[in-house]
Order: structure tokens, then C-alpha cells, then sequence
């Protein structure tokens, strides 16, 4: 995505190096995909390193690039 000036820096910094809407969908598929599948690690003792707050960072971060894409459909901001 190219920096325009009505876009702003948070929808921007979203999806920099993403070029089309298809990829955004892609991204923000593999963002679900991963906060469901952190939720059943917590579980496992042999994962230590996986905790409640990867699920809660996956969560928010899909929000952000939900909430962007939704600025970009609104804004016609794909090429």
C-alpha cells in the first residue's frame, strides 16, 4: 500500500507491505487461525513459553487489521 495523505498512520503501518485486499484478507485469516490455536497450547506444560497473553495479542492485533480494513473499503484505499 502506498502512504496517500488522507490515509492514516495506523491504517498505513497495518498494511505497508501489503498490496492488495486479497492479502489482507490472507492476514487477517492466519491472525484467527493463530489466536484459536494459542488457546489449546496454554494448556500443554511442554509449551512454556505460550501463555493467555499470545491469545490476547493475536485477539487485538486481528482487531487492528479488521478495523483497517474496514478504513480501507470505506476509503477506497486498494488500487
Amino acid at each position: 500500500m502506498e502512504k496517500k495523505d488522507n490515509i492514516p498512520l495506523w491504517v498505513f503501518l497495518a498494511f505497508m507491505s501489503i498490496e492488495t485486499r486479497r492479502g489482507a484478507l490472507i492476514l487477517i485469516r492466519v491472525c484467527v487461525v493463530c489466536s484459536f490455536l494459542f488457546i489449546p497450547l496454554t494448556w500443554y506444560p511442554w509449551y512454556e513459553w505460550v501463555d493467555w497473553s499470545w491469545t490476547g495479542m493475536m485477539a487485538a492485533v486481528t482487531t487492528w487489521y479488521w478495523l483497517a480494513l474496514k478504513w480501507c473499503d470505506r476509503n477506497a484505499a486498494w488500487e
